[in-house]
C-alpha cells in the first residue's frame, strides 16, 4: 500500500471557488444585481463545509429528494448515507423565485457565492422535530430555534465567490483536504477522530491517548468551533486550551489539532453517525463515540432526551458500510488509589472513583474561585478557563441608579462605591454630570 493511500479518499471539495480575476469581477458585478438573501450563522457553516467537501457526497443545499430520505431514512437519495438534513430555508415572504439567481451573503452584506434556484419547497418542522431529534420538546435547542426558520427550502448550483472570512486560529481551520495531507505526512495508516465541543478534561485525554494507541495509529483532535450548545464554554477559549494539551501532553507525531466549523444539531444518535461520516470526509477511519454524544442534556421532565448508549450502537450500525471502525468508550473517571482513569462500567462497584461534570467544574470550582482538582484538569487548562470564568466575587457587573434630580442617586452610588471598597472590590464610579462635563 503506497502513502497516499493511507488516508480515505473521499472529502475532495466539490464547489470550486471562483478564482479567475476576470470571472470573478464579472461574477461579483452579477450578484450585486440580483435579490440577496443573508444567511444566518448556521447556512454559513454549513456553507463553507458544503465549499470544502466535508459534507461529501452532498454538494449543495439539499433538494427535496434528498432532504426527505435524510429525514425518513438517513440517506441521500441516491442511497448514500447521510443522517441530518443539511438544507436552506427560507420565509414565505422571501422575493425568490424558482430559476432565478440569488446573491447570498452573510450578516455583513458581503457576496459569497450565487445559487441558481432550482427548487422552492415546503417542510415539516413538527416531522423534522420527531424524527431527526426524536422529541418535540421545545427544551432541545434546536427545537426552539428551527421554529423560527422559514416554511420554505431552496436549493440549487452554486457558484462562490468567497468562504466566510477568519481571522483567527487560521494555521488551524484545514479543510478537508489539507487535513488528509497532513495526516499522510504523519505516515499512520490508522486515524481516530475525536469530535468534541467542551475542554478536554483529564478523563478525555486518556480516552484519546487510549484510542490512539489501540489502533497504532495517529489522533486527530477535532472540535467544533461553529455553533454548538447555548451556554457552551465559548470556542476561543477552548481553543486556547486544545492548544496546550497538543503542546504539552501530546506526542507531535502521532497527534494533529486541526478545527471544524460545524453547526451541531445535538441531535444524539443521528449526530453521531453524522460527524463519523464526515470525519471520514477529513480522512479518519476510527471514530470516538463516548456516552451520551452531541446530547443537549435534559427534556421538559428533567430526563435525558437520549439513551446513553444510543449514538454508540447507531454508528456501529453503520460503521462497516462507511469504512470507519467506532471505538465506544463508556464515562472516564479517575481511581485514586491507582492513580489512573477506567470506564466506569469497566471497575468492581465497590472501587471507589471520582468524576467531575461540567456544570459542576463550573458551579463548585470555577464561581467560586476554587482551584479545579489535578487529576480532573491539567493546570495549563485550569488556568485558562479560570481567566475566562473568574469566579463570581471577582466578576464584573454593573449597577445603574436611574431617577429625577436631586433624588439620592449620587449620594447612593458613592455609599455603595465605599462598602464595595470595604470588601476588597474595585470600583469605578461614573456620575452622569461628570460623563456629561468630561466625555460626552
Amino acid at each position: 500500500m503506497t502513502q497516499s493511500h493511507l488516508i480515505s479518499p473521499y472529502g475532495d471539495k466539490l464547489i470550486d471557488l471562483v478564482v479567475d480575476e476576470a470571472e470573478r469581477r464579472e461574477l461579483q458585478d452579477h450578484a450585486g444585481r440580483l435579490a440577496s438573501l443573508q444567511l444566518s450563522e448556521r447556512a454559513l457553516c454549513d456553507l463553507e463545509l458544503l465549499v470544502a467537501g466535508a459534507f461529501s457526497p452532498l454538494d449543495r443545499f439539499m433538494g427535496k429528494m434528498d432532504f426527505e430520505s435524510s429525514i425518513s431514512d438517513m440517506r441521500l437519495s441516491d442511497g448514500s448515507v447521510f443522517p441530518i438534513p443539511v438544507s436552506l430555508p427560507i420565509q414565505k415572504n422571501a422575493d425568490i423565485k424558482l430559476d432565478s439567481e440569488i446573491a447570498l451573503r452573510d450578516s455583513r452584506n458581503n457576496i459569497l457565492a450565487v445559487m441558481t434556484v432550482d427548487e422552492i419547497y415546503e417542510w415539516d418542522h413538527a416531522e423534522f422535530a420527531r424524527s431527526v431529534l426524536g422529541t418535540d420538546d421545545l427544551r432541545h435547542p434546536l427545537n426552539a430555534e428551527m421554529y423560527r426558520w422559514g416554511n420554505l427550502n431552496i436549493s440549487g448550483e452554486l457558484r462562490v465567490l468567497s468562504l466566510p472570512k477568519h481571522f483567527d486560529f487560521q494555521n488551524l481551520r484545514l479543510k478537508p483536504k489539507q487535513v488528509r495531507s497532513k495526516l499522510e505526512a504523519l505516515g499512520n495508516a490508522n486515524v481516530v477522530a475525536f469530535q468534541t465541543r467542551n475542554p478536554l478534561h483529564r478523563g478525555h485525554e486518556e480516552m484519546c491517548r487510549s484510542a490512539a494507541q489501540s489502533i497504532g495509529g495517529t489522533l486527530l483532535l477535532h472540535p467544533a468551533v461553529g455553533m454548538t450548545k447555548p451556554g457552551d464554554v465559548d470556542f476561543y477559549t477552548r481553543v486556547r486550551t486544545y492548544k496546550k494539551l497538543i503542546e504539552n501532553y501530546f506526542d507531535k507525531a502521532d497527534s494533529l489539532l486541526a478545527l471544524i466549523p460545524l453547526a451541531m444539531r445535538m441531535a444524539g444518535p443521528r449526530e453521531a453517525l453524522w460527524h463519523m461520516l464526515i470525519r471520514r470526509n477529513y480522512g479518519a477511519n476510527h471514530f470516538i463515540v463516548g456516552r451520551d454524544h452531541a446530547s443537549p442534556g435534559l427534556d421538559s421532565n428533567g430526563k435525558p432526551f437520549y439513551g446513553p448508549l444510543a449514538a454508540q450502537e447507531l454508528a456501529l450500525q453503520f460503521s462497516e458500510e462507511l469504512g470507519v471502525k467506532v471505538l465506544a468508550y463508556d464515562e472516564m473517571v479517575y481511581l485514586s488509589d491507582d492513580d489512573c482513569y477506567r470506564e466506569v462500567s469497566k471497575i468492581e462497584k465497590s472501587t471507589t472513583y471520582f468524576s467531575l461534570s461540567g456544570t459542576k467544574m463550573r458551579n463548585d470550582f470555577l464561581q467560586t474561585g476554587h482551584k479545579l482538582p489535578a487529576w480532573f484538569s491539567r493546570s495549563e487548562v485550569a488556568e485558562i478557563l479560570m481567566q475566562t470564568y473568574p469566579p463570581l466575587h471577582k466578576d464584573g457587573v454593573c449597577v445603574w441608579f436611574t431617577g429625577l434630580s436631586g433624588a439620592g442617586k449620587s449620594t447612593i452610588a458613592e455609599i455603595l462605591t465605599i462598602l464595595l471598597n470595604e470588601h476588597g472590590r474595585s470600583v469605578t464610579l461614573m456620575d452622569g454630570d461628570v460623563v456629561r462635563t468630561h466625555l460626552s
